[in-house]
């Protein structure tokens, strides 16, 4: 496996082989999760290049930039023992070598749900997935349905600019209690890691509601909440939405998505599923 730090250097690499690549943007902390998604990339492509690049521009003032979990040498390890062909772990001054001016505008749907309580976080996300791309020329690109506003939102950032790369999505991976796999779980303590599944827990038992007909959305919504909230946890949101666009549902809409963000103690954990009825 071939570890990357510079641009130059990857660009030199990547042009020399006719290789077709898949591409894994993470943030490092590889967990089961991302290493699902290079499996997709390897299943897609001649190679697989997994990036590792905790990224400031999505992150606010007070969220966890400083304390995220970096542990690149564990995740090196774990890459090419799951046949990653090549990491690429640049630098913040590799990356924004100069104050960023030029940021991509975004649609609508970033200023709703994660982008309300977040409101830098998909700005950054998708001025680092455009460098990336750009860096990369990746013929496919990985991203797990477990930030599903992320994805929909990389989807229509590759429409709409015209992007020679095609996006495929990686089913969320949980633990066996039902927990999706986020680097965040390590800030959860004993305690709170034990009650952590109950936000699954509520976001299917709307989805069980849903696929017997049941379109009181915000009476689900709501009550969904107050579950939350009534065992400790400091509810964001959530809610039920068309998987096309994340818009409040109609009694028509066939495919939804329930999703749902809340704090428990510091630890903000987010989830969704997919419901078809």
């Amino acid at each position: 496996m071939k570890v990357f730090k510079k641009i130059f250097d990857l660009r030199n690499y990547l042009h020399s082989s006719s290789n077709t690549v898949g591409c894994v943007p993470t943030m490092g902390n590889i967990h089961d999760g991302h290493l699902s998604l290079v499996k997709l990339a390897k299943e897609n492509c001649d190679s697989a290049i997994t990036t590792i690049f905790v990224n400031p521009m999505q992150f606010g003032p007070n969220e966890d930039f400083s304390g995220y979990p970096r542990t690149l040498d564990q995740d090196i390890e774990k890459l090419e023992k799951n046949g990653c062909d090549i990491v690429f772990c640049p630098s913040i001054d590799e990356i924004y070598p100069n104050n960023q001016e030029v940021t991509i505008a975004l649609p609508k749907i970033s200023r709703r749900l994660e982008g309300r309580f977040r409101p830098s976080l998909f700005s950054g996300v998708a001025t680092v997935v455009t460098k990336l791309f750009n860096i990369v020329s990746p013929d496919v690109a990985i991203f797990g349905k477990k930030d599903y506003q992320q994805l929909a939102i990389i989807k229509m950032l590759v429409k709409q600019l015209c992007m020679n790369v095609k996006i495929i999505s990686g089913e969320t991976i949980r633990d066996e209690d039902g927990l999706a796999l986020s680097s965040r779980n390590r800030y959860l303590d004993k305690a709170e890691r034990e009650i952590a599944p109950q936000l699954n827990v509520v976001i299917r038992e709307i989805k069980e509601s849903l696929e017997k007909k049941d379109t009181n959305y915000v009476a689900m919504e709501y009550e969904a909440g107050q579950i939350l909230s009534r065992k400790g946890w400091d509810v964001d949101y959530v809610v039920i939405r068309t998987q096309n666009g994340l818009l409040r549902p109609s009694e028509n809409d066939k495919e939804l998505v329930v999703l749902g963000a809340a704090k428990l103690g510091q630890t903000r954990l987010i989830d969704n599923v997919e419901v078809f009825v």
